[in-house]
């Protein structure tokens, strides 16, 4: 399954903002199938956890608090090439920097308060499906 699966989330301002549907047909649209999908509110340790990666760099805590302020839809997408098709579907980080037409360009509030999450390598994408998902829940 490797290199062809990917993990996003949609974060909480795109889904406080209605973004869900355009988000998940963009996605529909660049081949990506749904393999898994959940609406659901992370607590503070689940974000922690989650992105602990950056643990002690400057934006960690306010990712954290954003991550876990309300509601946001976890997807595990399939296709060939998942990882780096998929980053190139959402774009920059900074949706100022962001291709035009990328999710991130479209419907990102801020670096900070992006639309969002995409796994950035394909080891990531199983250790962040594990996080979210059991093995039942995927297929």
């Amino acid at each position: 399954m490797e290199g062809n699966i990917t993990l996003s989330i949609i974060k909480p301002r795109a889904v406080q903002k209605g973004f869900i549907i355009p988000i998940l047909d963009k996605c529909h649209e660049a081949g990506f199938r749904i393999s898994a999908m959940k609406l659901m509110q992370l607590t503070k340790r689940q974000a922690a956890n989650f992105y602990k990666e950056h643990e002690g760099k400057p934006f960690y805590e306010s990712l954290v608090e954003f991550m876990s302020s309300d509601r946001v839809v976890v997807l595990l997408l399939e296709k060939e090439n998942a990882v780096a098709d998929f980053r190139k579907l959402i774009g920059a980080t900074d949706p100022t920097s962001a291709e035009p037409g990328t999710i991130r360009n479209l419907y990102a509030e801020s670096k900070e308060k992006n639309a969002v999450h995409g796994s950035d390598s394909d080891a990531s994408a199983l250790r962040e499906a594990d996080f979210f998902f059991s093995k039942m829940e995927r297929y």
